[in-house]
């Protein structure tokens, strides 16, 4: 065989759950068939493994090399057990499945396929005429076993997987074909454009932190070119083997809009690079609902019979895997857009995603990021500071007891055993219940975690019965619930605190949350070979290298604003604060005249930000009658609670409009119009942020804060005025946006003067001033007055 050929590589679990799917998309199962996902799949493998003889070998690593035209395919997998019996040699593929083994009448046919690809394999290893192939079945409730025994002779068997490999042969030589059309492009792009200041500083960062296999945390001002700047080194490393395949992760829309373009941009040096943007199942479904069943979705009956034929046809014929794209491909083969656009996402150059196709237990792309596996991959992430309160949500867990007994309602007159599981568990919950006041932390919950087990089992047992699609939709729901709580629960370590709380709708919840998710994060980034955080808030960055990863050595960068910022009038309004102890109408009158006197100064559009909603509503009310009382015209536009994305669109088309008088939009900090927003130029001279952001306290954050304080932290910091101090100057982030940006920022609340507060400011405003209500409309008149002077 010629070592000097390109050698494919694929597992042979990918290779039959790949090539022999078949039929529909069908979501109304439990999923009780592979909960190989959870922890206990694993520990009843092992103790089946240690009951089993001498004869019996655990955990046999195989693989196979196979010459095809121009390069080699190896096959590599783990087979559950080999038996060398006297009488015959045996393969022994093990599945943990939630359901009674009355209803396995026989192995799932990917179950079975993937035990005689390693039955074929060992057959060309020790020279057999024949083998053995043994389905071994295992109720994970009761530990009962069933087995399915099947004799092979060697003929057949190599007959047999050498179609598999034909089939897949067209798929490994695009890779190889593509491949080298790809490197050879990359060789010959450039850094498109001129670089800014600190620009190749980033870029030269970037490649040298994936050079070496490493995490780098990144603070870099907006208008730095982030994006771009860590785009191109990262396709140059995989055009140099140093990755094969970048995942650009992103929290929010318009971020993912500007990675498609740096995309495109390269692009038009002739790149080859295929790029696919990942859109949710909900805005992708070409039904009104997402009932992924073959009776309620066309496009679910059939799939997996079709689904292959229109990957294969998309990756001949297209680079960019837009939604667009994405959607008319769907159509023509009647496939589901969201599922193919996952099967696409195995053979691209980029993945532009959510955090959650990385990072979140129950959303990650499995074909990536399942157990055991890894890759070349390359994580860009940005908008890096959202990864915290991401990743705690992901990595969090929590069930209600009334959902216990709802479900106990539904279901006790025509499956008794269910209910009583469902009882047990509420009974754990009612005992916890009574000796909780507000919140109570816990030690131990083993005993309800053995209970749970039981009601999953119950649950998956039911779903395969139940006809009444209302009862079946609220069941299933609820089985999902329980199956990510004892997800979660399986890894619960020093990284979580337990704890039960009566929630503000009379609600008791017991909650299994995830206060650091560095050590979670971690074991995602670990299945690739370098990441990249940056944001243009990341401050103080050793609060996020400690939250984001668990690794000592990362490195970090602060690159410098590319801005003058004499074309930025930054200040602190001392004489108004936001302590509770300080509200009052005198004091939501003085807001509202610092408002009044900030827009009075410039004709123009504004943006201000409170820290609540209840907050705004008391300045806006006085602001509007200040208004009143003026001769003064200006135009006003309020967030609301729950706006629909229509109502978003309108709120932000406001600031597009030219307009004769100044356009005031009031919202909240922290919310939907504080981060992520782009409004360049005289679309928006100037933001007021009330307050310093610190989150309300609640159970929560004073969780957070009990258990950094105990690590030895400031757990007030950790808890409360990192995370403010980031809504502060990402809100700031919305007036400077290019070179060409002229504009005043004001914060307003007297505790940005403390020291404390001070020392988490970027480098970048050292320059900020001092003022008070009776100076303010002067300094803001100066100010604009020297920009038309310039």
């Amino acid at each position: 065989m010629d070592e000097n050929l390109p050698v494919i590589r694929i597992s042979v679990r990918n290779l039959v759950e790949f090539i022999l799917r078949e039929g529909d998309i069908d979501n109304r199962t439990g999923g009780g068939q592979d909960p190989e996902n959870m922890q206990m799949g694993s520990r009843i493998h092992r103790k089946i493994q240690r009951q089993m003889g001498s004869d019996y070998q655990a955990e046999v690593p195989l693989k196979t090399e196979i010459a095809c035209d121009g390069f080699i395919l190896k096959i590599e997998g783990r087979a559950d057990g080999l038996i060398h019996a006297k009488e015959q040699v045996m393969v022994d593929e093990i599945k943990g499945v939630l359901r009674e083994l009355d209803r396995v009448q026989e192995p799932a046919g990917i179950h079975l396929a993937q035990a005689k690809c390693y039955a074929s394999m060992v057959v060309e290893q020790e020279g057999l005429d024949e083998i053995g192939v043994q389905m071994t079945y295992c109720q994970m409730e009761t530990e009962e076993v069933k087995r399915f025994q099947y004799s092979y002779q060697s003929n057949e068997l190599k007959t047999w997987f050498d179609e598999i490999i034909r089939q897949y042969e067209k798929w490994a030589k695009f890779q190889i074909e593509w491949r080298k059309a790809r490197n050879t492009s990359i060789k010959g792009i450039e850094f498109p454009f001129p670089y800014r200041k600190g620009q190749r500083n980033l870029a030269v960062s970037v490649y040298r932190t994936i050079l070496r296999k490493k995490k780098l945390f990144i603070q870099a001002p907006t208008g730095v070119g982030k994006t771009i700047s860590t785009v191109f080194p990262a396709v140059k490393a995989v055009g140099e083997e140093l990755g094969e395949k970048i995942f650009y992760l992103t929290a929010k829309t318009i971020t993912r809009t500007v990675a498609e373009q740096a995309f495109e941009t390269l692009r038009e040096q002739n790149l080859k690079f295929k790029v696919i943007t990942l859109t949710a199942k909900e805005k992708i479904c070409f039904c009104e609902e997402t009932s992924c069943n073959p009776d309620d979705c066309p496009y679910a009956k059939g799939h997996f019979d079709r689904v292959n034929d229109a990957v294969y046809e998309l990756l001949m014929q297209e680079d960019v895997m837009s939604r667009e794209v994405l959607e008319a491909q769907a159509r023509k083969h009647k496939v589901c857009p969201f599922e193919m656009a996952l099967d696409v996402s195995t053979w691209v150059d980029g993945v532009i995603c959510d955090y959650n196709y990385v990072f979140d237990p129950d959303a990650r792309l499995k074909r990536f990021f399942a157990e055991g596996g890894a890759g070349g991959y390359l994580f860009l992430i940005d908008e890096a500071h959202n990864l915290v309160e991401r990743g705690r949500q992901m990595y969090s867990a929590e069930l209600c007891k009334e959902d216990f007994l709802a479900v106990k309602k539904l279901v006790k007159g025509e499956a008794p055993r269910f209910a009583k599981r469902l009882e047990a568990c509420n009974k754990i919950l009612l005992a916890m219940k009574k000796e909780c006041e507000n919140y109570k932390v816990l030690d131990n919950i083993s005993h309800f975690g053995i209970q749970l087990m039981n009601v999953l089992s119950e649950t998956d047992r039911y779903l395969e019965e139940c006809v009444d699609k209302e009862v079946r939709e609220t069941v299933l729901d609820f089985y999902f619930q329980v199956r990510s709580f004892l997800n979660i629960y399986d890894g619960l370590d020093e990284n979580y605190v337990v704890y039960t709380e009566y929630q503000e709708n009379g609600r008791f919840v017991l909650k299994l949350f995830c206060v650091n998710p560095a050590a979670n994060l971690q074991k995602c980034l670990d299945k690739g070979n370098s990441a990249v955080f940056f944001s243009a808030t990341l401050l103080p960055i050793q609060y996020y290298k400690r939250l984001l990863s668990t690794e000592k050595d990362n490195y970090a960068v602060y690159i410098d604003s590319s801005f003058d910022t004499k074309k930025r009038l930054l200040m602190n309004g001392v004489d108004v604060s936001t302590r509770y102890a300080m509200r009052s109408r005198e004091m939501y009158q003085r807001y509202a005249t610092y408002i009044f006197r900030v827009v009075k100064a410039k004709i123009g559009n504004y943006l201000i930000f409170f820290p609540s909603y209840r907050f705004m509503e008391d300045v806006y009310q006085e602001f509007t009658q200040l208004l009143a009382s003026d001769e003064e015209e200006m135009e006003l536009v309020i967030q609301q609670k729950h706006m629909d994305e229509e109502e978003r669109e309108n709120f932000l088309r406001a600031f597009e409009m030219g307009r004769e008088k100044s356009l005031i939009g009031f919202g909240v900090l922290g919310g939907i119009f504080s981060e992520g927003i782009d409004l360049t130029n005289e679309k928006l001279i100037g933001t007021l942020i009330i307050g310093t952001g610190l989150p309300q306290v609640c159970n929560e954050r004073e969780i957070l804060k009990s258990y950094f304080d105990q690590k030895g932290l400031y757990g007030f910091d950790y808890a409360y005025r990192y995370p403010g101090m980031n809504k502060v100057l990402q809100a700031a982030g919305r007036v400077i946006r290019t070179e060409d940006d002229r504009g005043v920022i004001l914060l307003l609340d007297e505790r940005f003067q403390r020291e404390k507060g001070k020392e988490i400011f970027p480098k970048e405003w050292a320059d900020c001033e001092r003022c008070r209500l009776d100076i303010v409309e002067e300094k803001i008149r100066l100010f604009w007055e020297k920009q038309t002077d310039n």
